[in-house]
């Protein structure tokens, strides 16, 4: 069922917080730079690296530490081979899963299905536009429009199916929170720190900016990952997001 689409602020007033884009290459140098990071991060993204490298057990390894999980493998493939996937994380404390909104609504239902299934709990993200895609390259693919109309598009599709959030870019931030109201699940990548590189994305705001506009997570990796001191950059990072 679609969400109610009455207008609401771009801004919010829940608190958004960080996820750590733990891409290393081993549960061991995960483990070494969670020791360092501290206690007070919350969240913990497992993406397809590390989730093939080391198999389904990370998701619980780390849960243990006391993280909750959004494990990103962007499923898309037809729908009873992506529900299927979904049902075998069964009993995994996995809090977050995304799937490929392009896939299509059937998927998408029968993915919410599965994941309701299989953990109560487990909340997907669809999938819309990728931050590493523009205007430009989309058009490679045969979509026209822009990214934006094509991230409202799909965002549309995904609540239409029983999806509950989204991945998205900050730049979309402002005209989801106007369409669809405070309802979803907004997680947003593509933010980086100021002063920080936006190395291979194209659709980026700061953490202060992204908050602002309605995230309520925000996906974070390298400039943590290759911080000098990753405690005190993900203190700074809260404290900017604080300040919006």
């Amino acid at each position: 069922m679609a969400l109610p689409s009455s207008p609401a602020p771009a801004t919010k007033s829940k608190t958004c917080d960080v996820i750590l884009a733990l891409d290393v290459s081993t549960r061991a140098e995960a483990g070494a730079f969670l020791d360092r990071i501290g206690p007070d991060l919350r969240w913990v993204k497992i993406g397809l690296q590390m989730f093939l490298r080391e198999g389904p057990e990370i998701v619980d390894a780390f849960a243990r530490r006391g993280h909750k999980i959004f494990l990103d493998l962007k499923l898309h493939d037809i729908p009873n081979t992506v529900a299927s996937a979904i049902r075998s994380l069964r009993r995994r404390p996995c809090d977050l899963l995304t799937i490929h909104a392009t896939g299509g609504k059937e998927m998408m239902q029968q993915a919410a299905a599965a994941a309701h299934e299989a953990n109560p709990n487990l909340r997907l993200l669809a999938v819309t536009v990728l931050t590493s895609m523009d205007d430009a390259g989309l058009a490679q693919t045969g979509v026209p429009g822009g990214a934006a109309a094509q991230v409202e598009r799909l965002a549309a599709l995904a609540f239409d199916a029983g999806v509950p959030g989204l991945i998205c870019s900050p730049l979309e931030l402002p005209a989801l929170r106007a369409k669809f109201g405070s309802k979803p699940l907004l997680v947003t990548p593509g933010v980086r720190p100021s002063g920080v590189a936006a190395g291979d994305q194209k659709r980026t705001m700061t953490p202060r900016e992204a908050a602002a506009a309605g995230a309520d997570l925000i996906v974070i990796g390298r400039p943590l990952l290759q911080a000098t001191d990753p405690r005190a950059a993900l203190a700074a990072i809260r404290a900017e997001m604080a300040g919006a």
